[in-house]
């Protein structure tokens, strides 16, 4: 239990990565990840990624925005559909232990609870009720036609769907510029390139996002300020908007990036910025290159998962890239050693380009919004 209680204390920070240091002092058994990264075979025999179509049966897919498992849950209804299985899918703005209608520092209105889904009634009795027309009593069984039911934050509101990705969300982009800009528009010519210094014993700390750690580290949208102070995390941010621009669907962030060292981890988070300049985290995602050359630049695609959000009139659309967030994502030792032994850490020096190496403006660093079009 000390151990336990001790994680954000200092915990989290233990090495090797690789085997939970508390396990190994008291010979406790662990709890299958350290088995699935020694065998892969055994873990991809108990996921179901990529069987889906093994499973012909109704099911409901419930999360949250800041669930640490939402992607997943998207990834089984999208799968079960493809699979022409039939799929009901339920998204709200939650945490993965919490369905109520405040997350992080966002109230999201009564509505957004569990317990009125928008005066749909209790999640618990969608639940039932999908159970009643699916298995009913054993004697006539109806299976369910599937739906999709997203709460997009912002404006706060639950919306009826027949489909996820929505088709008619467009991908666009937002191009990391000079001067901290985020902007439509591609470099015309070659802009200079940003830096930073990546050290793995003071990484950017968790504050916010898709969890499931102790209660020292709260999960959700909370404001980036103290994040966004550091030397080691660039921010990119759009001029104020001029109309209400809704995010719906699977962001990623393309960077043209380089290391002084062997491995190292890149890092974009989604904000919004509101009138006031306080910025919240929406989504995020890392990428892990463990083969990098040093000093070379190089394509790396950053998956940030899935989000549904307005940026409302007035607010700004912010990206910040790092290399870390800590003990959201263990940390990079920067050393190119395999994650089961390493001990010792090495301070990288980061670089940011926001054309690609040959100065191509057609191919800069770049985030990609499923913008919805206009109502």
């Amino acid at each position: 239990m000390r151990d336990v209680e001790g994680l954000a204390g200092g915990g989290y920070a233990q090495l090797p990565a690789g085997r939970f240091p508390a396990f190994a002092r008291h010979d406790l058994p662990e709890l299958g990840y350290e088995r699935s990264r020694r065998e892969p075979d055994w873990a991809r025999s108990s996921t179901i990624a990529s069987r889906h179509h093994e499973v012909d049966l109704p099911t409901f897919q419930i999360g949250g925005w800041y669930d640490i498992f939402s992607q997943g849950t998207l990834d089984n209804f999208t799968a079960m559909r493809s699979a022409g299985r039939p799929t009901t899918l339920v998204m709200g703005p939650w945490t993965h232990v919490d369905q109520g209608h405040v997350t992080g520092d966002v109230n999201f209105g009564f509505g957004a609870h569990s317990d009125f889904v928008g005066l749909r009634g209790r999640s618990i009795g969608m639940q039932f009720d999908w159970f009643q027309r699916t298995i009913g009593d054993g004697e006539a069984l109806e299976p369910d036609a599937g739906q999709v039911l997203l709460f997009v934050m912002d404006i706060n509101q639950w919306r009826e769907e027949t489909e996820w990705p929505l088709c008619r969300a467009v991908d666009t982009h937002f191009h990391l510029r000079a001067d901290g800009r985020l902007a439509p528009e591609p470099p015309p010519v070659a802009e200079q390139h940003e830096e930073f210094t990546y050290d793995p014993m003071d990484p950017v700390p968790t504050t916010g996002g898709a969890l499931l750690l102790t209660d020292e580290f709260r999960p959700g949208p909370l404001d980036q300020t103290a994040v966004e102070a550091r030397e080691d995390v660039l921010v990119f941010t759009t001029e104020p908007l001029t109309e209400d621009t809704e995010v719906t669907g699977r962001v990623k962030a393309v960077l043209f990036a380089a290391t002084d060292g062997p491995s190292t981890d890149w890092v974009a988070r989604l904000c919004d910025v509101d009138e006031n300049g306080v910025s919240r985290n929406v989504t995020d995602g890392i990428v892990r290159v463990r083969t990098a050359t040093p000093g070379e630049s190089a394509e790396h695609v950053v998956d940030l998962w899935s989000t549904s959000i307005v940026f409302r009139a007035g607010h700004r659309i912010r990206l910040q890239v790092t290399s870390s967030k800590f003990p959201r994502w263990d940390r990079n030792l920067n050393t190119g050693e395999p994650e089961d032994s390493a001990t010792t850490a090495r301070v990288a020096r980061q670089q940011i380009f926001h054309d690609q190496i040959f100065h191509d403006p057609a191919r800069p660093s770049r985030i990609v919004l499923p913008l919805m079009p206009p109502a």
